[in-house]
C-alpha cells in the first residue's frame, strides 16, 4: 500500500463519501489510489472553484465532510474564492492539495508555490505530509479537525513522492472537538434581558436554522417574551415552509437594515455574530444596531445553539408547542403577466417541490424571492455566505450528490454565474437533479446599487464595467453546449411552464429569465 492508498482508507474508513476533483501531475497516485480502492464517488469540476464549491453544497447537506482534490499553489488559488464561503459557512471540508515531490522543490520548477500560505487564509488547519508514512495519520487528523464543531476547512499538502512511496496502512480515526460547553451565567443573563420589558431581538443563525425543532423553540422563546426573532442576512442553511415559523433575514442594504434594528435594546445571538454592514460607506455606521444596544451571546460560534435554546426555553417555562403556527399559505402561479420579483416568487412558491433544496446565488432577486416562499411546502435554503460570487452553481451541484432524491432549485445570478459555469458540465456528467433559473439582467445589478450608495458619480467608463450585454449572453446556448437543456422564458405563463418542465426532467435543466 502506498501513500496515498492509505489516505483515501483513512478518509472513507472515518466517514467520507464523496471526492470533487481537478487533479494534475502531482496528484496522478491519489487519483490511481480511488480507482484501485473503489471507496469513494470521484466527481470531476472543471475547475477548482467548482470542486470547492460543490463541497460546500454537498457538506452543507449532508451534515459530513467531503474531500477535495487540488492541484498544486496555483490550483488551490483558484479554488480560493469558495473555500472562503465555505470558511464563513463553518463547512467541515478537507482539501488534498498536490504538490512537488520533495526532491524535486529544490529546482523552482515552473508550479513551484507555497501551498501551506496559500492555504492558510482559507484554513483552519494546515499541514504538510513529510512521509509516505505519516500521510495515514495527517489524514485522520486532517479529518478531525474538519468535523470538530462547527465544522472547519483542514487543508493536507501531499508532496507527489508521499503519496507513491510504501505506507504502513490506514490510520485510526481521531476524535473531534465537541460543542464547547454553555455556562449557567450565559443562559440566567438572557432570561434577565428577555424578561425585562425592552425591546430584544433574538437572532438565531448556524445550526438552530437546520434544526426544526430549534426553529420551532425560538419561535416559542419569542412569542412569549415579546422579542423579535431575525436570522442574519445570508445562512449556510435554514429549514423552511410548511407549519415551521417564518424567520424574516437583517436585510442586505445598510440603510434598511439601520431602519429595522433601531428599535431594539438588546440583542441576543445564538451561533451568530453581531450584525454589521457588508461594506463601509460614506457617512453610514459601520454597526447596523443603534449604539447603546447591548449584544449578549446566548451561544458563541463553537456553542450549540439547539442547545441553548432549549435550555433557555426550560429555564422561562417555554414549550415547542408554543411556537405560533405560520399561517401564510402557499400562491397560486400566476398564469399570466411580466416578469417580475412577484411573478417570479409566486411562480416559484406554487411549483415548489416537497422536500426541495433552494440553493440562493440569486443576489438581488433571490433577497425578493426569500419572503414569498414562506408559505411554500417544506425545503431547505441555502445562501452564499461569505459574499465571494459565484458559488451558485457549484454549490447547487454539491447539494444534489448529497440528497439526490431531493430536487434542486438554484437561483442565479447572470454575472456571478459566469465565475463557475462549468458546473453545469458536471450536471450533465452526473445527472444531477438540478433545475437553474438565471435572472439575466445583463449586468451586475447589485454593484449597480453599490456604486451609488458609495458615493460614486458613474460616467459612461464606470457604468460600462458593471454590464456585460455587449456582447448579450446567451445562457440557453451556453448550458445546451455542456450538456445540460433550457429555455428562454418572456413571461409568467412561459415560466410556470418551464419550472414545471424543469421540476420534472430528473437531470439538470437551465431556464433563462430575463429581467430588468
Amino acid at each position: 500500500m502506498n501513500g496515498a492508498e492509505s489516505l483515501v482508507h483513512t478518509l472513507a474508513d472515518g466517514g467520507v463519501e464523496v471526492c470533487f476533483a481537478n487533479p494534475g501531475t502531482s496528484e496522478m497516485h491519489f487519483v490511481a489510489a480511488l480507482d484501485r480502492t473503489k471507496r469513494m464517488r470521484c466527481v470531476l469540476g472543471l475547475f477548482e472553484g467548482v470542486v470547492t464549491g460543490a463541497a460546500d453544497g454537498y457538506a452543507r447537506m449532508a451534515n459530513k465532510p467531503a474531500v477535495t482534490l487540488l492541484h498544486l499553489a496555483p490550483g488551490l488559488a483558484n479554488a480560493s474564492a469558495n473555500l472562503h464561503n465555505a470558511k464563513k459557512a463553518r463547512t467541515p471540508m478537507v482539501n488534498v492539495v498536490g504538490d512537488h515531490a520533495t526532491r524535486h522543490m529544490a529546482y523552482d520548477a515552473p508550479l513551484s508555490g507555497d501551498v501551506e500560505g496559500a492555504a492558510r487564509p482559507f484554513s483552519h488547519w494546515v499541514r504538510t505530509a513529510a512521509s509516505a508514512r505519516e500521510v495515514a495519520s495527517e489524514g485522520a487528523a486532517a479529518l478531525a479537525a474538519a468535523t470538530s464543531y462547527p465544522g472547519r476547512i483542514a487543508t493536507l499538502v501531499l508532496p507527489a513522492d508521499t503519496a507513491w512511496d510504501e505506507a504502513q496502512g490506514p490510520a485510526p480515526a481521531l476524535p473531534s472537538h465537541a460543542p464547547e460547553p454553555i455556562d449557567d451565567a450565559q443562559i440566567d443573563a438572557a432570561a434577565r434581558i428577555l424578561q425585562g420589558g425592552q425591546r430584544t431581538l433574538l437572532l438565531v443563525g448556524f445550526s438552530a436554522l437546520r434544526d426544526p425543532q430549534s426553529l420551532r423553540l425560538a419561535a416559542a422563546i419569542a412569542a412569549r417574551t415579546g422579542a423579535t426573532l431575525m436570522a442574519p442576512t445570508s445562512n449556510p442553511r435554514l429549514e423552511r415552509g410548511g407549519d415551521l415559523p417564518f424567520v424574516p433575514r437583517i436585510p442586505y442594504p445598510v440603510d434598511q437594515a439601520i431602519e429595522l434594528l433601531a428599535p431594539f435594546r438588546h440583542c441576543l445571538t445564538v451561533e451568530a455574530a453581531e450584525p454589521v454592514a457588508f461594506f463601509a460607506y460614506p457617512g453610514k455606521p459601520s454597526r447596523v444596531l443603534l449604539d447603546g444596544t447591548e449584544v449578549l451571546a446566548l451561544a458563541r460560534p463553537e456553542q450549540s445553539g439547539p442547545e441553548a435554546l432549549a435550555r433557555l426555553a426550560d429555564r422561562l417555562g417555554v414549550k415547542v408547542t408554543d411556537a405560533p403556527l405560520e399561517t401564510v399559505r402557499r400562491p397560486v402561479a400566476p398564469v399570466s403577466g411580466g416578469l417580475t420579483a412577484e411573478s417570479i416568487g409566486q411562480a416559484v412558491a406554487a411549483l415548489l417541490p416537497e422536500g426541495a433544496i433552494v440553493a440562493d446565488e440569486g443576489l438581488t432577486m433571490g433577497r425578493e424571492i426569500y419572503p414569498m416562499t414562506r408559505g411554500g411546502v417544506p425545503h431547505s435554503w441555502l445562501s452564499l455566505t461569505g459574499g465571494s460570487i459565484g458559488i451558485g452553481f457549484p454549490f447547487a451541484s454539491g447539494a444534489a450528490v448529497a440528497c439526490p432524491d431531493r430536487p434542486v432549485l438554484a437561483l442565479q445570478a447572470d454575472g456571478s454565474g459566469m465565475y463557475t459555469v462549468q458546473a453545469l458540465w458536471t450536471q450533465a456528467r452526473e445527472g444531477l437533479n438540478v433545475t437553474t433559473l438565471v435572472f439575466a439582467n445583463q449586468g451586475y445589478q447589485s454593484l449597480h446599487q453599490e456604486l451609488y450608495k458609495v458615493g460614486a458619480n458613474p460616467g459612461r467608463t464606470a457604468l460600462d464595467m458593471l454590464t456585460v450585454d455587449r456582447p448579450v449572453i446567451d445562457w440557453v446556448s451556453l448550458a445546451k453546449g455542456m450538456g445540460v437543456p433550457g429555455e428562454r422564458v418572456t413571461d409568467a405563463a412561459e415560466l410556470v411552464q418551464a419550472l414545471a418542465k424543469g421540476f420534472a426532467e430528473p437531470g439538470p435543466y437551465l431556464i433563462e429569465v430575463p429581467v430588468d
